[in-house]
């Protein structure tokens, strides 16, 4: 089996990702410097002689270069996340997102080692097209609103990305993450729908930012890690981006009223003006964000499986389990499984 080196393998989609290739039976190695992610999500793997986990920075360009020579294809996860963290941290956060991406597509192309660049649905800024195709036009604001830095920052990896492919023959493959959610996404940044969960669980009011009526789509972490791995699996997705998303758009007043269903929740929803909700400014908010998904379909065969429900229960359970009890709603579909 190969052996994967992953950026940002403590995160929520990274640690997800090295679980399912040491179950399949591969060697992972994770390098995190845990500022966002946690080293909890991978205290089960740590005992598995297959498994290693490093501490640092990716801006070690010598720590970079040496683990990127032991293993057979890169997963480049590593990146400052969420609205929250990028409005109060906005130069590392740059710094992070683009010399740290260039370090590790720099040791990649050395290598000749197959890497996926994960990018985000920000990078279509306020393009508001019924469906966003990755061929989208990248629609951002004034670079005096810090909210898109964040966006900027992950084109220019794209960019960067496609560039190593084209120009030294990187086989490089750029996925664009659409409001992934599940077990073990951290509510801290700003994630919407562990947040509404977690309030939920504790009785506290569901604080919906805005009027509400902006929606989004949203795709189980266990669909993700399939069209992750179907894309590590296929050799003719190189030089390609793909959309990764769920099929259902929701508003987030209905993503409030179906999580305060599902939990049982007595908690009220209550409406949060963007000035209140982030004081430090800088935000700046689209009302509409769909993603077209045809062409992993039609390249890979990919399809996320979870349902709206099924994810709000299964990531609802999680948290429960944590010290969060509440009483469940029944669904009919099945919940997926992290594993996928």
């Amino acid at each position: 089996m190969s052996h994967t080196f992953i950026t940002g393998g403590a995160g929520f989609i990274g640690s997800h990702l090295a679980e399912r290739l040491v179950s399949e039976g591969g060697s992972v190695t994770v390098l995190d410097d845990l500022s966002t992610g946690s080293r909890e999500n991978l205290a089960h793997l740590e005992r598995n002689p297959r498994f290693t986990v490093i501490k640092d920075t990716i801006l070690n360009e010598p720590l970079v270069r040496k683990l990127t020579q032991r293993c057979d294809r890169v997963v480049h996860l590593a990146a400052a996340v969420g609205v929250r963290y990028v409005l109060q941290h906005p130069l590392s956060s740059i710094k992070t997102n683009v010399e740290g991406t260039d370090i590790v597509l720099k040791s990649a192309a050395v290598e000749g080692r197959k890497t996926i660049v994960a990018s985000t649905s920000e990078v279509y800024g306020k393009n508001e097209s019924e469906q966003l195709c990755e061929t989208a036009d990248s629609i951002l604001g004034s670079s005096s609103i810090s909210r898109w830095s964040y966006a900027t920052a992950k084109k220019l990896d794209e960019f960067l990305a496609l560039a190593y492919g084209e120009t030294l023959g990187l086989p490089v493959v750029v996925t664009r993450f659409f409001n992934i959610v599940g077990p073990r996404q951290r509510a801290r940044y700003g994630m919407v729908l562990p947040n509404f969960i977690r309030a939920a669980l504790a009785g506290e009011p569901i604080r919906v930012f805005g009027d509400g009526r902006q929606t989004r789509n949203f795709c189980f972490v266990g669909d993700c890690i399939d069209a992750m791995m179907s894309l590590l699996e296929s050799r003719s997705v190189h030089g390609e981006a793909f959309n990764i998303g769920g099929p259902e758009e929701v508003s987030m007043n209905e993503l409030a009223e179906r999580v305060k269903r599902l939990t049982g929740s007595k908690s009220p929803i209550v409406k949060i003006p963007y000035q209140e909700a982030y004081p430090e400014g800088g935000f700046e908010d689209m009302r509409r964000r769909v993603p077209c998904i045809c062409k992993i379909e039609r390249m890979t065969g990919w399809r996320p499986r979870a349902g709206l429900d099924a994810i709000i229960l299964q990531t609802a359970s999680y948290e429960a389990q944590r010290g969060h009890p509440a009483q469940l709603a029944p669904v009919e579909e099945p919940v997926a499984s992290t594993e996928g």
